[in-house]
């Protein structure tokens, strides 16, 4: 029989309980968060928004560089957590798929690591659509469904995350779901943080607002790459 459909109060509750549980130990380093920031060029004094923002990490990273930022989840413990680190900085508890702000108050959006689990992403895309600007710029980063580690270990063996809606999509439909909404695809990376971990051990390495960060493409093709960053734009902007 096919797995009971996840609602939306199950992922919020999966994920309060894995924050209380594990806390910031759930996600990467603070340091790999800034290159986001850096992708979307916003100068400072720009209004940023992160969605599902978690307990602050990119909003730290846009502090840092200046802008002026805040943060929605759906998990009233990763808000909680936003708000200890981060306290002045707007974040409050909301759904993706009804952001709880007026039409174009944004330069730039986020969404890290968390597309994949929205149950209606369409509806998400074009939430942040509506709340940011003209010339507004997005950086996404969502799972690949072609790696092996997601059709051999998730799916084939079963270790996926049902209750907290964990999945992926290939490269090829996550293209077309943005395109679809109406977003034009800038730029597609590979996630920057396997080659990060190891550089920034260097000395003067450090993510730094003063300093870019350099952008690596892939060794690989981009299908067998776990996580994908992708860089928009709206589809009208230049219309």
């Amino acid at each position: 029989m096919p797995a009971p459909p996840v609602a939306q109060s199950d992922v919020a509750s999966w994920f309060d309980e894995t924050y209380r549980r594990l806390g910031l130990r759930y996600l990467r380093p603070p340091r790999a968060y800034p290159i986001f920031l850096q992708l979307l060029g916003l100068r400072p004094g720009a209004r940023h928004l992160d969605v599902a923002c978690g307990p602050g990490l990119a909003l730290r990273a846009a502090v840092d560089r200046g802008l002026e930022t805040c943060g929605v989840d759906l998990s009233p413990a990763a808000v909680e957590l936003a708000r200890e680190q981060l306290p002045g900085v707007g974040v409050r508890v909301a759904n993706a798929e009804a952001l709880p702000f007026e039409d174009g108050s944004f330069d730039g959006v986020t969404c890290l690591g968390s597309l994949e689990r929205f149950l209606d992403r369409e509806q998400a895309l074009r939430e942040m659509l509506r709340v940011a600007r003209p010339s507004a710029r997005f950086c996404f980063l969502v799972r690949n469904a072609s790696t092996l580690v997601w059709r051999v270990w998730r799916q084939g063996l079963g270790n996926r995350e049902r209750r907290g809606h964990q999945d992926a999509l290939t490269l090829a439909s996550w293209r077309a779901l943005f395109e679809r909404c109406g977003l034009r695809v800038v730029d597609v990376l590979p996630d920057q943080w396997p080659r990060q971990r190891w550089q920034q051990l260097l000395p003067g390495q450090r993510p730094s607002p003063a300093r870019p960060e350099r952008v690596a493409g892939s060794w690989t093709p981009l299908r067998w790459c776990n996580e994908l960053i992708f860089v928009l734009e709206r589809a009208d902007r230049h219309a």
